[in-house]
């Protein structure tokens, strides 16, 4: 399916914000002036965010990709093993061992349902084919 025939907020490429428009010429004077007092406080405590975000990457250490941890478990000793005690065995099937049910029988697609009696049976069969 075409990108152009989603809506432009299903956009991977962001949101291109146009001109700020204010309301008047004094919120218009204020933003300025509040953008510049900004700028101001900035210069002064010389906080240049490239720079700082530059000297932070130099500091940290190059990343290293090792799969030796993934695989060898002799990384994870400090990792203790839970000890139950005893071995975990096959429970025995279940089976029915009475006598009231009949049978299974389907009633519409795959609709599964027991069956008590012979006349059940034929009545299930009945609706089955009506």
């Amino acid at each position: 399916m075409s990108m152009h025939l989603h809506h432009p907020s299903l956009s991977l490429n962001g949101k291109k914000r146009g001109r700020v428009k204010f309301r008047n010429a004094d919120e218009a004077r204020k933003a300025r002036e509040l953008d510049a007092s900004w700028k101001e406080l900035k210069k002064k405590w010389d906080v240049d965010l490239e720079e700082k975000r530059r000297s932070r990457a130099m500091k940290a250490e190059p990343l290293v990709y090792r799969l030796t941890g993934a695989t060898d478990r002799a990384g994870t000793a400090h990792i203790p093993s839970v000890n139950t005690g005893g071995n975990a065995t096959l429970a025995p099937a279940k089976v029915y061992t009475g006598t009231k049910v009949k049978g299974i029988a389907t009633m519409h697609k795959s609709n599964a349902v027991p069956v008590f009696s012979d006349e059940e049976a034929i009545e299930i069969s009945r609706m089955r084919r009506g």
